[in-house]
């Protein structure tokens, strides 16, 4: 394959990759302290209301709004007290006209009651009887059956991914274990004759492996389970070996490429050779990234990118991490993002999409974003970064002190 791309957008890239792709079929169920950051294999209703009894709001009294109407300090209702309602039992008293009885927070409200006056609004006079000193309405400092969710409601769709309060209210409804997506298996193989392992001291020439490490982090933030393959060298058949045992096991396979022209002309047509339709993006209009490789083998998902880490994990981030989303049914993430004014101007082409991480510092209230500038090949220009600035296609670079949006990492 030629070194001249055929380049096209990102967001070209991705709609030809997303429209192949098929949802993973395979669910496992987990209990609720495990479920984190998992995404819904079916979607959950909720099997009882919430909460299942009337409760209150306040420390205070449960009343019938009606005997509370014209309250005021200078002319207050005077009510008789039938009772207490004991936290975590079942109120076994009735509350009739005239009448009140001292309830907690969280407490279940008797009946008869229809409201609860905060204990801050009434004054004792004995020890059985109590003035009101503000009106309450119907329903005030307290909650109906089903106020929070109805039993038969939807709770989540097929495709949630479960954040810490999602298992706070799966729980409340008796949800101890949930059905979710089994996390799509992304193999991950680094290639090229100079790359080492992280735990080998580099000969000349020769650099330990990043990518594998970089990668299988942002595999596990979006929700897959990495597998490192080891380190395919410059040598065809041994790539392709590799690459085919790697596939075998996997939902998805990406396939960090050496720096070479020659290595990335083979690992393309390595990737061509895997399965059908084959390659379907190689060349995208980003910087860095170019050379990022999309295709499909016979359903599965297979990618190429650049070997140098800052190029592997912007590509990573454009294209892998989405589809690995789209696998499991899940819809787009909501980005952390944050506004910040450029410190210093950005120069860039117009026809491609610039990456430029920045550093983020506050001065004097205002919050700045500090370019990081480096090669592709350096790690540490991400190391640096709080996120990432990115420049529109359209635009021949971005001017300081300029308000930009910061994609944080």
């Amino acid at each position: 394959m030629p070194e001249l791309f055929h380049v096209v957008t990102a967001d070209e890239a991705n709609a030809r990759l997303q429209k192949l792709l098929t949802l993973l079929d395979h669910a496992e169920e987990l209990p609720l302290h495990a479920a984190l950051e998992r995404v819904l294999f079916q979607d959950l209703h909720a099997p009882c209301d919430l909460p299942a009894f009337p409760r209150s709001t306040m420390d205070g009294f449960a009343v019938r709004a009606a005997d509370t109407f014209g309250a005021s300090e200078g002319l207050p209702a005077y009510l008789t007290l039938c009772g207490e309602v004991t936290m975590g039992r079942h109120a076994d008293l009735r509350v009739g006209s005239g009448q009140a009885a001292r309830v907690h927070t969280g407490g279940m409200l008797p009946p008869g009651s229809d409201a609860v006056v905060m204990v801050e609004h009434t004054q004792a006079v004995d020890v059985k009887m109590i003035e009101v000193v503000r009106p309450v309405a119907v329903g005030e400092n307290m909650l109906p059956v089903g106020e929070d969710v109805r039993a038969g409601a939807l709770l989540f769709p097929r495709g949630h991914r479960l954040r810490p309060q999602d298992l706070g209210g799966l729980a409340g409804v008796g949800l101890t274990t949930v059905p979710v997506v089994v996390r799509p298996r992304v193999a991950l193989l680094a290639t090229g004759d100079e790359v080492v392992s992280a735990d080998t001291t580099p000969g000349p020439g020769q650099v330990r492996d990043i990518n594998s490490y970089t990668l299988a982090a942002l595999t596990r933030r979006v929700g897959g389970e990495p597998v490192l393959c080891g380190i395919a060298p410059d040598d065809k058949a041994t790539l392709r070996r590799m690459a085919v045992a790697a596939l075998a096991t996997a939902d998805v396979l990406v396939v960090s490429a050496g720096s070479s022209v020659s290595t990335r002309d083979m690992t393309a047509e390595i990737i061509a050779s895997l399965g059908q339709p084959g390659i379907l993006v190689h060349g995208v209009a980003i910087q860095p990234g170019k050379p990022t490789i999309l295709a499909m083998a016979d359903g599965r998902p297979v990618f190429g990118l650049p070997g140098n880490p800052v190029s592997a994990m912007a590509a990573f981030e454009l294209f892998v991490a989405p589809t690995l989303r789209r696998l499991q049914g899940a819809g787009e993430a909501l980005s952390a993002v944050t506004t910040a004014r450029l410190a210093r101007n950005i120069a860039s082409k117009p026809g491609r999409e610039d990456l430029v991480p920045v550093r983020l510092e506050r001065r004097a209230d205002q919050l700045w974003a500090d370019p990081v500038f480096g090669k592709s090949n350096q790690i540490y220009t991400l190391v640096r970064a709080d996120g990432i600035v990115r420049v529109p296609l359209d635009q021949s670079g971005l001017y300081a002190d300029a308000l930009v949006e910061v994609r944080l990492f």
